[in-house]
């Protein structure tokens, strides 16, 4: 068997037998077809196989590409879908609380006792409702050390304790899960 009969191992032998920059210099100009630039050494056997082989990796890179930009457009939906519905869950667990309170409304004969007791039953929802999904009270007790993270100081005041601790909530705060939604309002003991 001649050498240029022989079956071409690999890409990098062809390589060395193509002039490569002949070969872009004429493909840019459109002048010459691929086979021309072709040293004789490489059968048209070898040509074909290459050729071959160029268009099933096309092929496999336009599936790649479209496979991607499928992939690409499908988590984008998800995002567009996560974000319209992100409060699902939350507003169902509200929509008992708002029944339980058009149904107070609608007592003919309330008195101070049924109203308050109608209270606590919705705030026990309201609180069963947050609880299920992670809505937390930020509540600091006094003496605890202002958190800045999770507290904010709205004054400060003369007090018996440590400074910089919490003399008295004003407004509790709440946090969704590890992010804080509303700071708590507190008042802080002055330095002595």
């Amino acid at each position: 068997m001649q050498e240029q009969d022989k079956p071409v191992e690999n890409t990098e032998t062809i390589a060395t037998s193509v002039d490569v920059e002949a070969f872009q210099a004429a493909a840019a100009q459109n002048q010459v077809e691929p086979e021309a630039v072709i040293e004789p050494g490489v059968s048209a056997e070898t040509l074909a196989q290459l050729e071959a082989k160029v268009l099933e990796l096309q092929d496999a890179f336009m599936r790649a590409k479209a496979e991607g930009e499928n992939i690409r457009r499908r988590a984008q939906e998800d995002i567009s879908k996560a974000h319209k519905f992100a409060i699902e869950s939350f507003a169902e667990s509200l929509v008992p609380v708002k029944d339980s309170l058009e149904m107070g409304l609608r007592v003919e004969t309330q008195t101070v006792e049924s109203i308050k007791e109608g209270v606590e039953m919705t705030l026990k929802q309201l609180n069963a409702a947050f609880e299920k999904n992670r809505l937390l009270e930020v509540n600091p007790q006094q003496g605890e050390k202002l958190d800045p993270t999770k507290h904010q100081a709205v004054s400060m005041v003369p007090a018996e304790q440590e400074a910089n601790t919490i003399v008295t909530v004003l407004q509790k705060g709440y946090m969704i899960a590890d992010r804080l939604l509303r700071p708590a309002l507190v008042t802080v003991a002055q330095g002595k």
